[in-house]
């Protein structure tokens, strides 16, 4: 039987500490049985707080998300998370968290709890009434023309079919797919100022 050095050196220092300590890894062994995660289901993911796209494994017991580790077999993280990751768990289980809309009327000091319905017609209407009144369908540009042997510079209107009275910020937690449904419904609104989260 063939052993390495590293395995030689374990093995002599794992001897040597249960010879000279009276060590014994019984109640380890026994501790080790009584995890809790012992009996619950366990899940891979991906974490979804940045584009780096961090494997995870979530622990579950009766629903109930208990243990959150890094996927040691991801290729990306191989096992290690952030902070951020870490904490992920606080996601479902924070008492802080807000699940419903929220809005405060101008001048008012207290949000109040609305439905998603009122929520997403009032983002619509406020979206509408200011892309109508920031729409710019023509704009006035400056242009080179040769004529002859001199350049001439000329002003020319262009259609545009622009807002700049709104602007919009993805999400590096988006995929692919998602991103370009995104842009297209962006550019459809006549969006110019397009960001992303990951450039800011």
């Amino acid at each position: 039987m063939g052993i390495s050095r590293r395995d030689f050196f374990r093995l002599s220092g794992a001897g040597l500490a249960a010879s000279t300590l009276g060590l014994s890894l019984k109640p380890i062994e026994a501790k080790a049985e009584e995890l809790p995660i012992k009996h619950a289901k366990e899940s891979t993911t991906i974490c979804p707080y940045c584009s780096v796209g961090c494997g995870m494994i979530l622990h579950t017991f009766n629903g109930v998300v208990i243990n959150v580790e890094g996927d040691p077999d991801h290729p990306i993280n191989e096992g290690s998370l952030c902070p951020k990751g870490s904490s992920v768990i606080q996601l479902r289980d924070n008492d802080k968290r807000v699940t419903k809309p929220l809005y405060r009327a101008p001048g008012e000091k207290e949000w109040k709890e609305v439905t998603w319905d009122w929520a997403l017609d009032e983002i619509a209407k406020k979206v509408k009434k200011t892309r109508d009144t920031t729409f710019q369908a023509k704009s006035k540009i400056k242009v080179k023309e040769k004529v002859g042997d001199k350049e001439v510079e000329k002003e020319i209107e262009a259609v545009v079919n622009r807002t700049m009275g709104i602007a919009h910020v993805g999400s590096a937690a988006l995929d692919n797919e998602e991103c370009y449904l995104l842009q297209k419904m962006m550019r459809g609104l006549g969006l110019v100022a397009i960001e992303h989260q990951a450039r800011i």
